[in-house]
């Protein structure tokens, strides 16, 4: 690094991070102009749909009819005709479901949809998903025992959000009588669907016509249940009056924006993120009410951010302390009282999460060193103390810092094995380094699954080095020799005219952001003219950044670790990458610049 900058991440021992411009697609700028959009907009757009040849007003204009039918959908006919013969003639039905926020948001879809639309009593409806710590991902071995001793035992099980590599236990229901079908948007094995199920409804299959195959498991549930109330009207069960489903993609739009699938080409997740958020901005179910009521009067309206840093840290941090039954009351609410009673246990628990993570992460920083030193292409953190509810986060939070692929292990339930939490880089799809990992030492790697950006394993403790040496040859197969290091991509530069609520409406019009199309990101060099400490923990800064003889707001989260000094002064000059935002008070707007990295330049103001 250039003597003449000095790069300050927040807390002292992350590494160096880089702020560098993002590449952009030309020819998508020029076709972005000739359309009609600013030059700010075409530059966001630019930066985020290298090679788009698709109809632009798909992502900049989101609507529902940018939506497939869902019997493209490979199984979904099949699928829809089997519920509908459930609902008909009375069979009891299980739900199973993953525990997270995708998982929650399809259970109260599916479930919703037969009580409310179709008709199924509850009586005759088992949920059942499986605890993170006891049970483990998918269709589980416990999951599976629940099933089997239910009374009366279901004759139909259906699956959101998993199933796609759970063949053995798919077959001890179907030996047992159960039918299952599978809804999911994982990964396939690559032997396929899962041969024991009665249906598999992926967009990742091979021999799936549905061109979409990015969307989350919650919209794969909601075209299911969509395509089974056209069944049950064809057949004369339903009237043709019966509503539809639209009012519950609120709940799709959750689930869509926490399971961090693509906001970027997807128009289908950009039509029902933006639909979405504006049932749930009517305030007409209990627990958007009661989440608004919770984090105040400014919060309104809603928005993808919301969602994500609000609302989805808040639900699975249920699951990954506890069961996640309090999560699914939580949405299903009929009243305020209920709502926000379950939201109580959701916010202790999210306050008890991140105690956890805190620590994990204090620890999993010190374990990277040595692998750092070494110059690995990936880190295997091996956390013998650790809950294994929190690993993902702490995975997160070592790939931000460090600029690799990182896998966090803890131990499992199982005697002398190991579950853990991947995530990856941009450049790396991690669940083929896995499969290649697993084709290197397939004893090391007994199970896993996942999609490009996060993936979960379970490792044998005997066997955690030999993980270690295939993963890590298969991370270098993909990556190469290209070099590693965190970096904070940004649209450019702001001029000091452009730090205005104009600019803000300007980037609002071309929202949801999400994965692969990120919330802008800007740079710009400015001199600090206030700081200080704010927030219950003294980590955060509140500052004020000059630029022109204009003096702008800013916050700047987790800048540093508590009783440490400031990483910067009054008086220096910074290079600084920020969000723009609003900050809400009382009724009124203003700008605030959200700080997310700054570098120090070498001179300072004199005097």
């Amino acid at each position: 690094m250039s003597s003449m900058v000095q790069a300050v991440s927040g807390a002292s021992d992350f590494a160096r991070r880089r702020i560098m411009p993002r590449r952009r697609d030309e020819a998508l700028y020029r076709r972005a102009l000739a359309a009609g959009l600013s030059e700010l907009q075409a530059r966001i757009l630019a930066g985020r749909l290298h090679g788009h040849q698709g109809p632009l007003e798909a992502l900049t204009e989101p609507a529902l009819r940018y939506l497939c039918h869902p019997e493209r959908l490979r199984d979904a006919r099949k699928s829809a005709e089997r519920i509908a013969r459930a609902v008909s003639e009375g069979e009891h039905i299980g739900i199973l479901t993953d525990y997270d926020v995708d998982g929650i948001t399809s259970h109260v879809v599916i479930l919703r949809s037969l009580t409310e639309l179709f008709g199924v009593p509850s009586a005759k409806l088992h949920s059942l998903i499986g605890h993170r710590i006891n049970d483990g991902y998918g269709i589980s071995l416990p999951l599976v025992e629940r099933t089997l001793a239910l009374t009366p035992r279901p004759s139909l099980v259906i699956t959101a959000d998993c199933g796609s590599s759970d063949e053995p236990r798919i077959a001890r229901l179907r030996a047992a009588g159960i039918d299952v079908i599978v809804t999911d948007h994982h990964a396939l094995p690559l032997d396929g669907p899962p041969a024991s199920a009665y249906a598999t409804i992926n967009p990742t299959r091979d021999d799936c016509d549905y061109p979409d195959k990015t969307i989350a498991g919650c919209m794969v549930a909601w075209l299911t249940m969509s395509l089974t109330r056209s069944v049950l009207i064809e057949q004369g069960v339903l009237s043709p009056s019966t509503p539809k489903l639209s009012p519950w993609l609120s709940y799709v739009a959750l689930g869509t924006v926490a399971d961090c699938v693509s906001l970027g080409a997807s128009a289908a997740n950009r039509a029902v993120v933006t639909y979405g958020l504006r049932l749930i901005n009517r305030m007409e179910s209990a627990c958007w009410r009661v989440m608004a009521e919770r984090l105040g009067a400014d919060s309104v309206p809603f928005d993808a951010e919301t969602l994500a840093f609000q609302m989805g840290p808040r639900i699975n941090a249920r699951s990954r302390l506890d069961d996640p039954y309090a999560a699914l009351h939580f949405m299903l609410a009929a009243d305020d009282v209920v709502a926000r009673r379950q939201l109580q246990i959701l916010d202790d628990d999210n306050q008890a999460r991140k105690a956890l993570e805190a620590d994990m992460v204090e620890t999993a920083r010190t374990l990277a060193q040595p692998q750092l030193a070494e110059n690995r292409p990936a880190l295997v953190i091996h956390l013998p103390e650790g809950h294994a509810g929190v690993q993902g986060i702490v995975a997160s939070r070592l790939v931000q810092a460090y600029g690799r692929p990182t896998v966090v292990l803890t131990p499992a339930t199982a005697p002398d094995m190991l579950t853990g939490s991947g995530r990856s880089i941009d450049d790396l799809h991690l669940r083929d380094a896995l499969q290649r990992a697993h084709e290197l030492a397939p004893q090391s790697l007994p199970r896993f699954g996942g999609h490009r950006g996060a993936a979960g394993v379970g490792v044998p403790l005997g066997e955690l080095e030999t993980f270690r040496g295939a993963f890590l040859q298969a991370v270098s197969e993909q990556l190469g020799s290209r070099e590693l290091f965190p970096i904070v991509w940004t649209d450019g530069e702001l001029g000091a005219q452009q730090l205005a609520m104009a600019t803000l409406d300007e980037l609002d019009a071309l929202a949801p952001y999400g994965r692969e199309f990120d919330a802008p990101l800007f740079e710009a060099e400015f001199f600090v003219e206030q700081l200080r400490p704010v927030g219950a923990e003294g980590n955060h800064l509140m500052l004020e950044l000059s630029v022109d003889a204009v003096v702008n707001r800013a916050i700047w989260f987790r800048a540093l670790n508590p009783g440490e000094p400031a990483p910067i002064a009054i008086g220096d000059r910074v290079r600084c990458a920020f969000k723009l935002s609003r900050n809400r008070w009382k009724g009124r707007e203003s700008l605030q610049l959200m700080i997310e990295h700054a570098e120090r330049l070498a001179d300072a103001r004199a005097g």
